[in-house]
């Protein structure tokens, strides 16, 4: 079973904030989960404006690619080169060493408690 973090915030299509300014994202461990093995990630570039709930990059895994949506609006300030180059951090740590990008926050999207998001998910919240 999944594992949510308690003091982030979650979208629904499975991408976690953790309400910073600059707020960092990341994907949750449930979309590591389902995943499978991530061997490329696509990431919005620094300086480039993000949506909330718009599609913003790919995550692609042995068994598929997904979009990657941000859960806020604002300008990408930051990008994690180290998930870039080994994209296997996701699923070895994706609330840690594998956050993807930051950003200067202009508006949250709608975002989900940690409890929520693990209800919704068959997660525990840890």
């Amino acid at each position: 079973m999944s594992t949510v973090r308690a003091d982030l915030k979650y979208s629904v299509e499975h991408e976690w904030t953790d309400g910073g300014s600059p707020a960092t994202i990341g994907v949750t461990q449930v979309a590591a989960d389902a995943l499978g093995d991530v061997v490329y990630v696509d990431l919005p570039e620094a300086g480039a404006t993000v949506t909330a709930g718009e599609v913003c990059g790919e995550i692609e895994s042995t068994k598929s690619v997904s979009d990657l949506f941000s859960p806020v609006t604002g300008e990408v300030v930051e990008v994690n080169q180290a998930v870039i180059d080994d994209p296997a951090l996701v699923n070895s740590d994706p609330y840690g060493e594998a956050w993807l990008f930051r950003v200067a926050v202009a508006e949250e999207g709608p975002l989900l408690s940690a409890d929520e998001y693990a209800a919704q998910n068959d997660a525990t919240v840890g």
